[in-house]
């Protein structure tokens, strides 16, 4: 099978392809592979937004449930909350489409971001039941910049 310079050197290959999209030399473009890499950009779009909530909803969990922490843990889940909520607004401003992405992810994120809160929290002795089964976070409040987390008592939500 023949290499094409899309196997040899990818940068030099998006080089290449950006000059024949300025220079309009449409019938010159490698079409299966500019398909495949449009693609994967979208997703590599989605899977960041997706990693940054799941670590953001970890550490709004690990605020709420473990508020007794030591003050050191929690500036560093303070940090962590504003550092991915800042990621996840700013991929929201750029990319406004990906607002409609957000609720479809979101059930699936926090089971990833509770089963991380839940790990650590083990370390620290918290009981896995502390941890809400169902986001106790609306779109609302995990987007607010001043939101850090909920008062929970017996699995009951209460702001």
């Amino acid at each position: 099978m023949k290499q094409t310079l899309y196997d040899l050197d990818f940068n030099l290959w998006i080089e290449d392809h950006i000059k024949k999209l300025k220079n309009h030399r449409f019938f010159e473009l490698d079409i299966e592979h500019l398909i495949e890499e449009l693609k994967d950009l979208g997703k590599s779009e989605k899977n960041a937004l997706e990693s940054n909530l799941m670590i953001l909803l970890a550490h709004l969990l690990k605020l709420t449930v473990q508020a007794d922490a030591p003050e050191t843990m929690k500036k560093s889940w303070y940090s962590s909350v504003d550092e991915h909520r800042k990621r996840i607004n700013k991929q929201l401003s750029k990319t406004p489409s990906l607002k409609s992405y957000l609720p479809k992810i979101l059930e699936e994120s926090y089971r990833d971001g509770r089963d991380l809160a839940i790990k650590e929290g083990k370390r620290a002795s918290s009981d896995e039941s502390e941890y809400p089964q169902v986001c106790p976070f609306d779109n609302e409040q995990i987007l607010d910049e001043e939101f850090y987390s909920l008062i929970i008592e017996s699995q009951n939500v209460v702001i």
